[in-house]
């Protein structure tokens, strides 16, 4: 009976019970879905899969995000980083005749530098995260502007080529009207999506700098006295979320195929989102990438809802997501109440 007791006690002082109601909430929403616009579509494998499609690069960026949530910081640079970098992408292709792999690998490069730039200012100056990643953002979106202040349409072939290849699944077959059986589809930024969230998952649970970062957002005194460097796991978490910041702006350029000043406007919002929803706590110490996943797809069920419905305005996906994210905040204030009183 203590033992039953013990495991109850440590999944509701843990986030696997905020985990379990994420889950369900997104299956509870994607079922409603089905049942209210089945004439519409849908329940179609396909429909399910355009959620990750759409949102490929928004997966990829909330898994860097948990990271740094996960060490207590926050960066609400994520959104003008991905504006600047499919900038960066379209000038650099469009303007200058630079091939698509090595723009490519400038713009993750940009990402690295500036992901230490900020790193370095949050774990060794010690300023404030918010503060850091405040100027970031201004930062960032003003580089954009500075390149073009014009949208840049891509035209490489070879970008081209790699955002209109579709990687087709032989499973759930449907015949069309001319009798042609058309399977469901996916496009490789899904795939590098999900291999991000396999290799932050391992990462977070198998290595020595995962369980650095927890120990460093759960208590970063207690993380000095077991030897750790805070500094450098930290420096190391920025990094690595500047990597994937801008890896995740490269797989929303392969949506988009352009580059605009106004892009990716507020996506830094959408991403932190997506990470509370998903169980990782604001004050540090606990967080599962996976998490973040379903809450990336919750945002993407209330968008695909407000489409097949047709007459309700985008912006009731912003109201919405408010409402969840209060809703997760008090439940999460509510199990560290009851964790501080079994103290």
């Amino acid at each position: 009976m203590m033992n039953k007791k013990k495991g109850r006690k440590s999944i509701l002082e843990g986030t696997g019970f905020l985990l379990m109601i994420t889950i369900a909430l997104f299956i509870v929403m994607y079922v409603i879905g089905c049942l209210l616009f089945a004439d519409k579509g849908f329940a179609k494998p396909q429909v399910f899969i355009n959620l990750l499609i759409s949102n490929a690069g928004l997966i990829v960026i909330a898994a860097g995000m948990t990271v740094i949530m996960i060490t207590g910081g926050i960066d609400i640079s994520v959104g003008s980083v991905v504006a600047v970098v499919c900038m960066m992408l379209a000038w650099m292709m469009e303007r200058k005749d630079v091939g698509a792999i090595p723009a490519t690998l400038i713009v993750l490069g940009f990402g690295l530098v500036f992901g230490l730039f900020q790193g370095f200012l949050v774990s060794y100056l010690k300023i404030q995260p918010f503060i850091v990643t405040l100027a970031g953002m201004f930062f960032a979106r003003g580089l954009t502007a500075m390149i073009s202040q014009d949208m840049i349409s891509i035209k490489n072939e070879m970008f081209l080529s790699w955002a209109k290849y579709k990687i087709v699944i032989p499973l759930f077959g449907r015949v069309n009207r001319r009798g042609e059986v058309m399977y469901p589809y996916i496009y490789p930024s899904v795939v590098i999506a999900f291999l991000v969230l396999v290799i932050i998952f391992l990462m977070l649970k198998y290595t020595k700098f995962g369980r650095s970062l927890y120990a460093v957002g759960g208590n970063e005194q207690s993380a000095l006295m077991m030897g750790l460097n805070v500094r450098r796991t930290k420096l190391y978490a920025y990094v690595l979320n500047g990597l994937l910041a801008s890896l995740g702006g490269f797989l929303f350029c392969l949506n988009t195929c352009a580059g605009f000043v106004e892009q990716a406007k507020g996506l830094e919002m959408d991403a932190i989102s997506s990470a509370v929803i998903g169980g990782t706590l604001l004050t540090g110490g606990v967080g599962n990438v996976f998490g973040s996943l379903f809450g990336v797809l919750i945002k993407g069920t209330i968008e695909t809802f407000i489409t097949f419905q047709g007459t309700l305005s985008s912006w009731w996906v912003r109201i919405a997501i408010a409402a969840l994210l209060a809703f997760f905040i008090i439940l999460q204030s509510i199990f560290a109440s009851l964790k501080e009183k079994r103290k």
